[in-house]
């Protein structure tokens, strides 16, 4: 009979209604009452299996060693008194005991995420066809509108300015090499001693000058970066918990509703007690998560502000004085936002750690 309750349990197709239909209540009260038939089976067969396991009393002790005769075999039996055989009891018994302590347990916690799953999935195909309502707060959810769509531009910014930077390194490697060429050639050729020396101070110039316009764009790069992806990442994961606190709340309000359109025996009063609590308790989660999106999404708008107006102002100063040719300008802009430039040679490994 057992199985073939489960057997129908498991074939069962799941509705889908709107909220508030108490038409299939009946149906879905049969499905939970199979689902909670079959996680009962399957306790009790895991109990009996741990009832059923081996005696640690029957243990023996074999003294001729690995591939020894069966002589010198000692059961344990003959050499524990009657104290010992009782603690060994008294102790495997509180073994099997915290063993199917923690398996009814573990029973419990996949019983209700399950129970929690099935209900989430219903409201949000009910929300995908249009049958199901959803809580909606306007001014929140354009608030997150407004944050995604400004998290894409920064990412763009982000790429294009690390392009930036990558090409530009390339042109100032590419002077030094020129310069030291100049330099060389000046060495070699008397009659272009001059020509070749003044080119080769105009290229080491603009290499030191586009070494400090990199550090400025570097460090314009970097604090982007922090800005997209970890301040405001953190915020997205926030709300991200915030909205499946909100589907998890419309799904237990609108179990509510259909259990209050039912009848109102004993079983059913005690099923609405229930979703009461369970309805409040999702409601609470929803409410605080709500509270701290908005405190997030508020903090998180005034950093933007301040990060960009420093990290703007340091980008326009940085690139006008270096194509303006203007060193000392472009020096003090570094200085102005406390940038310190790292030695030739900084980036590359020791020779320990190319070993």
């Amino acid at each position: 009979m057992a199985e073939s309750m489960m057997s129908k349990a498991a074939t069962m197709e799941i509705p889908i209604n709107s909220n508030g239909d108490s038409r299939n209540l009946a149906e879905e009260d049969s499905l939970e009452q199979a689902a909670t038939i079959q996680w009962s089976l399957r306790e009790k067969d895991l109990q009996q299996v741990m009832v059923s396991g081996p005696n640690l009393n029957e243990t023996s002790i074999v003294s001729g060693g690995y591939g020894g005769t069966t002589e010198g075999i000692i059961p344990t039996s003959s050499i524990k008194g009657s104290n010992m055989h009782h603690t060994s009891s008294n102790s495997s018994m509180t073994a099997e005991e915290a063993t199917r302590g923690v398996a009814v347990e573990k029973f419990d916690i996949m019983k209700k995420w399950g129970l929690n799953t099935y209900k989430c999935t219903k409201q949000m195909i009910s929300e995908r066809f249009g049958r199901g309502s959803r809580t909606v707060d306007l001014e929140l959810e354009a608030q997150i509108e407004v944050l995604r769509e400004t998290k894409r531009k920064y990412e763009s910014v982000l790429n294009l300015a690390r392009a930036l930077t990558n090409h530009f390194y390339s042109m100032v490697q590419t002077q030094q090499a020129l310069g030291d060429t100049f330099a060389d050639l000046s060495q070699k050729s008397p009659e272009l001693r001059d020509e070749f020396g003044y080119n080769a101070e105009t290229q080491k110039l603009l290499c030191k000058n586009g070494e400090t316009l990199l550090g400025a764009i570097n460090f314009f790069v970097s604090s982007i970066n922090t800005l997209v992806n970890k301040t405001m990442e953190d915020t997205l994961t926030t709300i991200k918990m915030y909205e499946n606190a909100r589907l998890e709340f419309d799904a237990y309000r609108a179990d509510l509703e259909e259990l209050n359109l039912g009848p109102r025996d004993a079983v059913t009063m005690a099923r609405i007690e229930a979703a009461q609590q369970q309805y409040q308790i999702h409601k609470d989660k929803y409410e605080r998560l709500r509270n701290d999106v908005t405190i997030k999404l508020k903090f998180l708008e005034e950093n933007k502000v301040k990060v960009m107006h420093k990290q703007l102002l340091l980008f326009h100063n940085a690139i006008s004085a270096y194509f303006a040719g203007n060193q000392q300008q472009l020096e003090q802009t570094l200085k102005q936002f406390n940038i310190k430039l790292k030695p030739p040679g900084a980036d590359k490994p020791s020779w320990l750690e190319e070993q």
